[in-house]
């Protein structure tokens, strides 16, 4: 559950400080948005998928929609709201480095006021939960999906100081971040799971600490590579967290391979031979 965005990706050289004016060598588009982005990756690590959203009554509605069902995620949670779509302009630098700006359009208006739309939360064994929709509806999901014994993981970003977060966060199993967003994360949950690029990923439970490694790649762009990891760490929570984590961590860097976030997750197969299987 969470954001679907149409993104505009603008290659640079470095990115630009405040006041500074920079020349972009290319200009992409793609479907993005963290909640799209990690139920994509969900369904192509494997997983049943069904994505709770909102569209706008715009154009980028119909391309965002078919971008979904081309990848097998469900769409019986979406909603349709007047106005656009959710937008985010993305600058990549020749590191790989990112600095992303997000109209949240539609997603600013999602709510859960359709029963049929609760229903496919209910249903679900692991709610994944991301903090570009508004926190009072990320609540109120944790909150269903709590009632029926789902798992909830929550990919705290982008980081809120919301006074629902408290609350969210009595609701969660598993809270996901990169290591600057854990600064901003105060509450205690079961399970912390720190990504850290390069450097894989570390699980907090208990007095219990984990570093998994991600596989050395040459990274092209470094934009949705946090909500591939989210994604294929939720298609496989249920079943194996250990093996989820390695997954995740393999994952996450075949994602930096491919320019853009929308497109960017790797098939079941690619992780498998990843993580040399």
């Amino acid at each position: 559950m969470g954001s679907v965005n149409s993104d505009l990706i603008f290659t640079v050289e470095t990115l630009p400080r405040p006041g500074d004016t920079v020349l972009a060598s290319a200009l992409t588009s793609s479907p993005g948005g963290k909640g799209a982005n990690q139920a994509l990756a969900a369904a192509r690590a494997g997983a049943e998928v069904q994505f709770v959203g909102a569209l706008g009554s715009d154009a980028a509605a119909d391309s965002l929609l078919t971008h979904l069902h081309a990848n097998d995620v469900g769409t019986a949670g979406l909603i349709t709201v007047p106005g656009p779509s959710g937008a985010a302009a993305i600058m990549v630098d020749s590191h790989a480095e990112n600095m992303i700006v997000v109209a949240p359009g539609a997603n600013g208006h999602l709510v859960l006021d359709s029963p049929a739309v609760r229903m496919v939360i209910a249903d679900a064994d692991v709610v994944l939960i991301q903090l570009e929709i508004p926190a009072p509806t990320a609540v109120a999901a944790a909150r269903i999906a709590r009632d029926a014994d789902a798992t909830v993981i929550v990919n705290a970003s982008p980081p809120s100081s919301s006074p629902e977060m408290s609350e969210l966060a009595s609701l969660t199993d598993v809270v996901v971040f990169n290591e600057s967003e854990s600064a901003e994360w105060r509450w205690p949950v079961p399970h912390l799971v720190i990504t850290r690029g390069a450097h894989g990923a570390s699980h907090i439970t208990g007095d219990r600490r984990a570093d998994i490694a991600a596989p050395a790649v040459e990274a092209v762009d470094s934009t949705g590579a946090g909500d591939v990891f989210a994604g294929v760490l939720a298609a496989g929570w249920s079943t194996d967290v250990d093996e989820a984590l390695q997954r995740a961590c393999a994952a996450g860097a075949l994602a930096t391979l491919v320019p853009g976030a929308g497109d960017c997750a790797p098939v079941d197969e690619a992780i498998a031979d990843a993580l040399g299987r």
